[in-house]
């Protein structure tokens, strides 16, 4: 059946103001960019940003069918394991990122930080302690 999620693939409305996210305020190193894609390398997982007329294109659908049902947007959030947590937290709190509250330790076993990307995606960065 299925061993792993191999890849993560956001479809954006505003692809140039999200690969200068992603690319220059986060840093992450592009593998691949197009003029609608940009695929950064993430040790062993994908993570693409493609735009959303080319992504409904692609899968063969119009671009409607990704609106949100019943007017409300369905989300979720993206986990990256990082070395430490209130490093980046200063780092990308001086480039402008919009953290939803300060580095906190969960009872879980983790200090995490939480930011939205322009898109209101939800990122949780998180160190185990």
């Amino acid at each position: 059946m299925f061993n792993r999620v191999s890849a993560i693939v956001l479809f954006v409305q505003d692809f140039p103001a999200c690969l200068t996210f992603y690319r220059d305020t986060l840093g992450l190193p592009v593998a691949q960019l197009e003029a609608k894609f940009v695929a950064f390398k993430m040790q062993d997982q994908d993570f693409a940003l493609q735009e959303l007329g080319q992504s409904a294109e692609m899968v063969g659908v119009d671009v409607s069918a990704f609106e949100p049902l019943s007017g409300k947007l369905v989300r979720s959030i993206l986990c990256a394991d990082v070395d430490d947590v209130d490093a980046i937290y200063a780092t990308l709190s001086a480039k402008g990122v919009p953290f939803t509250r300060p580095p906190l330790t969960q009872p879980w076993g983790y200090r995490v930080v939480y930011f939205n990307d322009p898109e209101g995606n939800l990122w949780e960065l998180r160190q185990s302690v």
